[in-house]
């Protein structure tokens, strides 16, 4: 039996999953469906994370480009899933000497703040069936309850401003972590393009400003997401913070050389900081050649799992899935497919103690070490 601050989780119950990535804000918003209503669109909803033992994970905001022919947030413009969306997105990010103009901070902020009042809407309408966490005995709380654990997690940095007093006022709603970048440069640091094959050693690190936000959200104990942030950037982050060193929605660039993804060094000073790398289950950053194929099958889960075990160990890996922001395997099509994936990893040999590592424990005790208790 596995002891909680809560209560206990029996070992013959099935195993919950704390997720380290998803995107369903930014599909609910662009695609007008209900969260807690069953769809065959999107990745993520209530009844389906029931279903798949979700027992929660971090939410992202995450603010697309400006774009003049269409908003998600005009009720006039198409309704599109957030995949779709993201592919194009994907798609302008791929050529590092030709990216849209920088992001202004009205467009970011007028944006994020949207995008937080969804959650905390749900939160409020979910008659207590979806909390927003801003400890890690919240996530234990929500385990041990039956409640869906949404922690408040920015992918990049674009809405804060240069003098940080954004990140205060967010921090006050309930943001918990924060992604320097997304792939492409701000005000704080570059983040690496969807090039491929590359290394992430693309462009400088962290700017002046970038290094001061490190220590803010150190003195704040906001977790640090370095996925999407380039190699420079990430050794600058290494140097500078006082918390274990993560990579919410990664893989290994050894297996599947996208600039996206983490080279063995890497690796290897997440491991050396107590930190955690989030599986990432996006069919371009598991396959060796890099295609967007939804035919892509669960055993490269398994291999990368297999290859960041070997640099991280056990309690280093966890799962940082993409959901409603990536193109999935077939077999792992939504929410609902995780225990597929956990039975393709008992094949590989992973016992049930290992699983509960890899689908929550770790995250657990990686963000109690940042947030506190």
């Amino acid at each position: 039996m596995t002891a909680t601050a809560a209560g206990p989780i029996p070992e013959t119950a099935p195993i919950p999953v704390f997720d380290g990535h998803n995107d369903t804000l930014l599909s609910l918003a662009a695609t007008g469906r209900s969260f807690f209503a069953e769809s065959d669109t999107g990745h993520i909803d209530l009844p389906r994370a029931r279903a798949g033992h979700l027992a929660g994970g971090f939410f992202a905001v995450f603010v697309r480009d400006p774009d003049p022919a269409a908003s998600p947030t005009d009720p006039t413009s198409p309704r599109e899933d957030s995949s779709a969306s993201a592919a194009r997105t994907v798609a302008r990010y791929r050529d590092p000497t030709n990216l849209p103009p920088p992001m202004p901070l009205e467009h970011a902020q007028r944006e994020a703040m949207r995008s937080v009042a969804a959650l905390l809407r749900l939160e409020a309408e979910s008659a207590s069936a979806a909390r927003v966490v801003r400890s890690a005995a919240d996530i234990r709380r929500c385990l041990a309850d039956g409640a869906l654990a949404m922690e408040l997690h920015f992918e990049g940095a674009e809405p804060i401003d240069p003098d940080l007093d954004a990140l205060h006022v967010y921090h006050q709603a309930g943001l918990r972590s924060l992604g320097l970048t997304w792939s492409r440069p701000n005000r704080f640091a570059t983040g690496v393009p969807f090039a491929f094959p590359s290394s992430p050693d693309i462009g400088p690190g962290l700017t002046d400003l970038g290094k001061e936000l490190v220590r803010a959200c150190n003195k704040l104990r906001i977790m640090l997401d370095l996925s999407h942030l380039n190699e420079a950037g990430f050794w600058d982050v290494a140097a500078l913070t006082d918390a274990p060193l993560v990579a919410t929605h990664s893989n290994a660039h050894a297996l599947s050389p996208s600039s996206r993804n983490l080279t063995d060094k890497q690796l290897d000073a997440v491991k050396e900081s107590g930190g955690v790398v989030g599986l990432n289950f996006h069919v371009g950053f598991l396959r060796r050649d890099g295609r967007v194929d939804p035919a892509t099958p669960l055993s490269l889960l398994a291999d990368h799992l297999d290859h960041l075990i070997a640099h991280l160990g056990p309690d280093g890996v966890a799962l940082g899935s993409d959901f409603d922001g990536a193109t999935m395997p077939n077999d792992l099509s939504d929410v609902t497919a995780l225990p597929r994936l956990l039975d393709e990893l008992r094949g590989r040999g992973y016992d049930d103690a290992t699983l509960r590592g890899i689908c929550w424990e770790n995250w657990a005790r990686v963000l109690e070490r940042t947030w506190g208790a």
